[in-house]
């Protein structure tokens, strides 16, 4: 998987970024990012007026090699996009372990946030395949 860390303001947050791929068949990779608020940077300060700062660490999913087409590769797809979510959410508690949500709520909001967009991908597998 790649790697890669950002700082931005704002709410806990997912997305799937398609690297220049204009059809659901050209598929290279996702990008899914997850995003935890850790106590340092002003984004908000908490009820003690501590300063607030989100913390956003992304992974790279290929699916170069999954075909959305059938149930397998769409349960690997997800699979994918659940265990990257997850595995971004504990490399910042690892890295900041006051960081809030916990990781099972940030995995969730970034995974579901990622599907919505994988969703929209296996539809148009499947369409272009005729299914």
């Amino acid at each position: 998987m790649k790697i890669s860390k950002s700082f931005v303001a704002g709410g806990a947050a997912a997305f799937l970024l398609i690297g220049g791929m204009a059809g659901a068949d050209n598929i290279e990779e996702v990008k899914v990012q997850a995003s935890r608020a850790v106590e340092t940077k002003i984004v908000g300060q908490t009820d003690r007026m501590v300063p607030i700062r989100e913390i956003s660490l992304s992974y790279g999913v290929s699916l170069k090699d999954v075909d959305l087409t059938s149930g397998a590769g769409v349960a690997e797809a997800e699979k994918r996009v659940h265990d990257a979510a997850l595995a971004a959410c504990k490399e910042i508690s690892r890295q900041y372990p006051a960081a809030r949500p916990d990781d099972p709520k940030c995995a969730k909001t970034a995974a579901d946030e990622a599907m919505a967009t994988v969703q929209n991908l296996i539809a148009a597998a499947r369409q272009k395949a005729g299914k």
